[in-house]
């Protein structure tokens, strides 16, 4: 403890010259500052660089001032340098660290270079968006869990009986129209409408969870934490060999603890497949009690069933009549326009969905998120 308390004074003072030349930092800054410090090398200059910016910088006009602040204080140069340099700390334990500062402001670097990086940027991300999800890496996977995250889908709408007024209509709203009339003593006045309100439709994603479905279930799961986030009449289900509840588990603010929740949930994660018998649980427990009267149904699976075929299908027909669209997506399907079923579970429910999509990449979770509003 009597180690590290020179140290902390070293921070108190850097945040004390930060004060002087005018960067707003407070106490709490400054002890989020030691404390994340304590858990990283204070001799290392990238951790002490990093770790103030981060933690006592807010504004942008503030980094050039913290960039000669820092130079002045920790390697006793008072220049600013406009230019990225490499920077040697060397302290007596002999421990030594590199950093690299970067400008504030672009660098001299030329507008064609920039174009090319600007270029391979977009290359890769197009690259990663077409990428089936089952030939990514952990890293590409988690790169595109983040971006699903952070997907915002457009729910579906259905017109009710109800009218609003509206500027425009097929409908005149003689109330309005007769109140403007009073108000210009009887003179006619401008025409007032009315439309029928628009109100969300229920959307259900029951997302398969077995063995088969390993390679596409979690970036599954997340497109259903997105769509949860998105709307509120929205219900998630898993399935293996039976029904797991988990809208309560994709309630979670973060992401990771969202899916953390839900695979406690499962207790059939990565098993075996009765898609009849889930579906017919479905049914029995949720259809029936208007869960997706009026709803889209999405069910995400690769249709390889080994129960009853004809349970699933008994529950593909009263989930049709219960629901107002259902969608099936199956990752086999890929980018084949021409798919044809060739599973027997496929084959039985082909005659019961309204849409076939594939599901198993980022770019055809893009186009079942727009075709969303087209079920309404």
């Amino acid at each position: 403890m009597a180690d590290e308390a020179p140290m902390v004074g070293v921070l108190v003072d850097f945040a004390n010259d930060l004060r002087r030349a005018g960067v707003a930092v407070g106490s709490g800054d400054v002890l989020t500052y030691c404390a994340a410090l304590a858990l990283l090398d204070p001799t290392d200059l990238l951790d002490l660089y990093w770790t103030g910016r981060t933690t006592m910088v807010t504004r942008r006009e503030h980094l050039p001032v913290y960039d000669r602040v820092f130079r002045k204080f920790f390697l006793d140069d008072p220049d600013a340098l406009p230019e990225p340099v490499k920077l040697t700390l060397r302290v007596t334990t002999e421990t030594q660290s590199v950093l690299q500062v970067p400008a504030t402001e672009p660098g001299t670097e030329s507008l064609d270079e920039q174009q090319v990086q600007l270029g391979l940027v977009g290359s890769d991300a197009e690259v990663l968006r077409n990428k089936a999800f089952a030939a990514c890496t952990p890293e590409e996977l988690a790169a595109l869990r983040r971006i699903i995250a952070r997907m915002r889908l457009a729910p579906p709408r259905r017109r009710t009986r109800r009218t609003v007024a509206a500027r425009d209509g097929r409908r005149p709203d003689p109330r309005r129209t007769v109140r403007a009339m009073m108000r210009n003593h009887g003179e006619p006045s401008t025409l007032h409408w009315r439309q029928r309100r628009l109100r969300l439709r229920p959307l259900i994603l029951i997302v398969d969870v077995s063995g088969s479905m390993a390679d596409y279930s979690r970036s599954l799961l997340q497109f259903a934490y997105s769509a949860r986030r998105a709307a509120a009449r929205v219900e998630a289900f898993c399935f293996g060999t039976r029904l797991t509840r988990i809208t309560r588990a994709l309630e979670r603010r973060r992401a990771d603890e969202a899916m953390e929740q839900a695979a406690k949930a499962v207790f059939d994660w990565e098993g075996g497949t009765q898609i009849g018998d889930s579906l017919a649980e479905f049914v029995r427990d949720w259809g029936r009690r208007g869960v997706c009267r009026g709803g889209i149904v999405v069910i995400c699976s690769d249709g390889l069933d080994r129960g009853d075929p004809q349970v699933l299908a008994t529950a593909m027909e009263r989930l049709a009549r219960l629901s107002h669209r259902v969608v099936w997506l199956n990752p086999h399907k890929g980018d084949n326009r021409n798919f044809q079923p060739s599973t027997l579970g496929m084959m039985v429910v082909a005659p019961h969905i309204d849409a076939l999509l594939s599901g198993h990449n980022l770019h055809s979770l893009e186009e079942f998120a727009a075709l969303l509003s087209e079920l309404s």
